[in-house]
């Protein structure tokens, strides 16, 4: 998958301030060698063959201090002053705790060694060929769709000869970088983009430019690079109304306390950060998870979707939509695209249902539901007002997609959407996929977010959610049957599920502030 961000950048190892100043955090991580260290001569005639003597001395003193073995030279110059009469000066001897290696620092540089041998626990093969782009969020990174740490700072999707042009390749121990653009050139790719990316249509700026011109009235007619197989177009093309009720009761909650849905975005979610203070968030929030060093992450102001984490050459790879990296919104996006489809990721390629033989295998349910209902969930976890507004309106506005034009579900939606460019990308991803949108239809995988999330809540008293975690990608009915089966060793757990009863009070809050209805949601999931 190739996406036109021009601004890409990896994380690094641990040690190192995330309060760096964005000056230095964007400039090379380069450090000069050490100066060798001169000896002033006294306030005299200048004493050359001193001074290069004592330059000498010191280029000849080794790394733990200790004088390196003297010269041929030296030796017949102690031989004379012994000749003379000089009292000789006792031989040097290394003190006794340097004669060997302590067993301590053996062990160490045995265990790094095996550090630099062994490959991360989640990579399968030794020379696997590179995946096509992939989504985190698909069930399985099997059948080569490892994941490896991160290399360098460089982009994956840059030619070698685009690598060359950009300076000086830094390692994945330096300071993580965001790269400068290209222009808008990049490498060309075999691979098919991920589904997300697929779905953007080619004259989008086009459309929307006629649209607004012509008073909301036009229907947009959608071209695309790729056109999606009719089949995956089928899959998407029912909306549900199951959870209607919960929508708009979600929606209407938002109103009453806030008045619109705009002054709910401007006090909730605060300011648009700029790409530095986004740079230095996702750092931040990857070293909590201890993820540093392996996942690329980009900058983008073309994504649908607020991010989309995929497998990408190998690399698991986050784009983040910069448009909506609010300030007290964009830990909870990392939560939801590192905290759970990552982690998950990590965990499902553990198991013995890591590919999609063996999810036949075991018969294994589909994954979502649970997997977007989760992360959606965990996108407002630690929220003082944790509404789940976005995935209401994505729910509403799909379903009423499958009845009504562009043009009037445009019209429609604002009853809860004033703002025509907020309007506008709503509707696009409930018709996209369409090439003539005056026709009714809609792609429902939207939909997704706020069913999940309903299941979840539905049974939540009745989930073990760390097992859920490590047993990778799974539905929630499938917990109890797998445990026996699964691998528990080297298996991650993100920060915020670590305390269960604190995680449990935190899916209460969420059920109490969005007004849901317990016994509402038993009726409906039986």
């Amino acid at each position: 998958m190739v996406l036109d961000s021009g601004e890409v950048f990896m994380d690094q190892v641990e040690g190192e301030s995330v309060g760096r100043s964005s000056r230095d955090l964007l400039e090379p991580d380069v450090r000069a060698d050490p100066t060798k260290t001169s000896v002033s001569s006294s306030a005299g005639a200048p004493r050359t063959p001193a001074k290069k003597s004592n330059v000498a001395k010191k280029g000849k003193v080794s790394h733990n201090g200790l004088p390196a073995q003297t010269s041929s030279s030296q030796v017949e110059r102690r031989s004379s002053s012994s000749r003379s009469g000089a009292t000789p000066r006792p031989p040097l001897r290394r003190p006794l705790s340097l004669e060997m290696t302590p067993q301590r620092l053996r062990g160490s540089q045995e265990q790094m060694a095996d550090r630099r041998i062994v490959q991360p626990p989640w990579r399968s093969g030794s020379a696997a060929p590179s995946p096509p782009a992939r989504s985190l969020t698909s069930p399985s990174l099997g059948g080569g769709g490892w994941m490896r740490r991160s290399e360098s700072t460089c982009s994956v999707n840059y030619s070698l000869g685009l690598r060359a042009g950009r300076g000086q390749m830094r390692p994945a121990t330096s300071l993580p970088h965001i790269a400068k653009g290209l222009g808008g050139t990049t490498a060309p790719t075999s691979s098919r983009p991920c589904l997300l990316v697929a779905l953007r249509p080619l004259n989008l700026e086009q459309e929307k430019q006629t649209f607004f011109q012509s008073d909301y009235k036009y229907e947009p007619q959608f071209e695309y690079m790729q056109p999606e197989p009719r089949s995956v177009l089928e899959k998407y093309r029912d909306g549900s109304g199951l959870f209607l009720e919960q929508a708009v009761g979600i929606m209407e909650c938002v109103l009453k306390k806030f008045g619109s849905y705009e002054n709910f975005e401007e006090v909730t979610g605060g300011n648009i950060l700029p790409k530095s203070q986004v740079w230095a968030a996702v750092r931040k929030y990857l070293q909590k998870e201890g993820c540093v060093g392996e996942v690329v992450v980009r900058l983008s102001d073309e994504l649908l979707s607020q991010a989309v984490m995929v497998v990408e050459s190998c690399r698991p790879t986050l784009t983040i939509n910069l448009a909506g990296a609010r300030q007290h919104w964009l830990e909870g996006m990392l939560r939801h695209e590192i905290g759970t489809h990552y982690l998950r990721g990590v965990n499902n390629n553990l198991q013995p249902w890591s590919t999609s033989e063996g999810r036949k295998q075991f018969g294994l349910k589909p994954a979502n539901p649970t997997e977007e209902g989760l992360a959606s969930l965990h996108s407002v976890l630690l929220r003082k007002q944790p509404y789940l507004w976005r995935a209401a309106l994505l729910y509403y506005t799909v379903y009423h997609a499958t009845s009504m034009s562009f043009s009037q579900l445009f019209s429609h939606i604002a009853r809860f959407v004033q703002d025509p460019d907020v309007r506008w990308e709503y509707c696009l991803r409930a018709k996209r996929g369409q090439t003539d949108t005056s026709q009714p239809g809609c792609f429902s995988k939207d939909q997704v977010y706020l069913d999940g999330i309903l299941r979840i809540l539905r049974h939540r008293r009745n989930i073990d959610f760390k097992t859920l975690t490590s047993l990778g990608k799974v539905s929630f009915e499938d917990v109890e049957r797998l445990r026996q089966l699964a691998v528990f060793h080297r298996t991650r757990i993100p920060h915020f599920m670590r305390d269960q009863e604190r995680y449990l009070q935190h899916l209460d809050h969420i059920v109490a502030v969005n007004e849901l209805d317990d016994s509402a949601l038993q009726h409906l999931l039986p």
